[in-house]
């Protein structure tokens, strides 16, 4: 991973994806997995992100001031999407893994083209209960074999009302043990090595950069017109690794 074209290729995506991140509060790991995954093996992208995304949600899930509130309110969620991480990782050993890039693909076009259609899930309060543990060990799972962490965590964060704020700071949160519990799993698995690790904490200064930048961008784009053209632009990628993995099976 010394090639110098690969290293402006990762830097040029974390740049990109900390754009994103920084105009809608959420899409580096969409952004940085897709790009990477059409130029290296799913597990390398996965473990390239842990770094930068940790950093940045980190920071996501401490601003905002209701930190305890939500905590209180969606641990049950943010126990199992952690703790069944490790579940899914299994896959990247023993699955196809042109079958968990055509997955990650799928779940990019189900996730975009909710969105841009507007359908929106709502959970009561008296569900929520069990709720939660659910869409948290789905999440789970999921991340671990695509290292996706927002289908379906986002859309239950979503879905029990939280508001703005608040959900941007949950996301944070759920974005933030998602990615610690990837890193365990992928180092349990000899997936996660050190020169990854490097490359990894180089892609955070470019991801901040990005983040910056994005932050910037949002004072003068519409955010609804931004979150439009990213979500058709996923959308398309999305199709992209679905096809790039059917070639790669065939």
């Amino acid at each position: 991973m010394t090639d110098p074209i690969i290293i402006a290729v990762i830097a040029a995506t974390f740049l990109l994806a900390g754009a994103v991140k920084g105009v809608i509060g959420l899409g580096l790991p969409t952004v940085s997995l897709g790009l990477l995954t059409a130029m290296l093996d799913l597990p390398t992208a996965m473990a390239l992100l842990i770094v930068p995304s940790v950093a940045t949600n980190l920071w996501q899930a401490a601003v905002g001031g209701n930190g305890r509130v939500i905590l209180l309110r969606i641990w049950p969620f943010l126990l199992f999407a952690s703790a069944t991480v490790w579940v899914g990782a299994l896959a990247l050993t023993q699955w196809n893994l042109s079958l968990l890039s055509g997955l990650l693909g799928s779940l990019l076009i189900v996730y975009s083209a909710l969105s841009l259609t507007g359908f929106h899930l709502s959970i009561s309060a008296r569900r929520e209960g069990w709720a939660g543990p659910v869409f948290g060990a789905a999440n789970g799972v999921l991340t671990g074999m695509t290292g996706s962490f927002v289908v379906p965590g986002v859309m239950f964060l979503q879905a029990i009302g939280l508001p703005r704020d608040m959900l941007v700071q949950g996301m944070g949160m759920l974005f933030t043990v998602s990615t610690i519990a990837l890193a365990l799993a992928l180092q349990g698995n000899n997936l996660l090595t050190a020169e990854q690790g490097v490359v990894s904490v180089g892609a955070l200064l470019p991801a901040i950069l990005g983040m910056i930048a994005g932050q910037r961008i949002r004072r003068r784009l519409s955010e609804a017109r931004f979150r439009k053209i990213f979500f058709i632009a996923i959308l398309g990628l999305g199709a992209y690794i679905i096809a790039s993995a059917a070639i790669g099976a065939g």
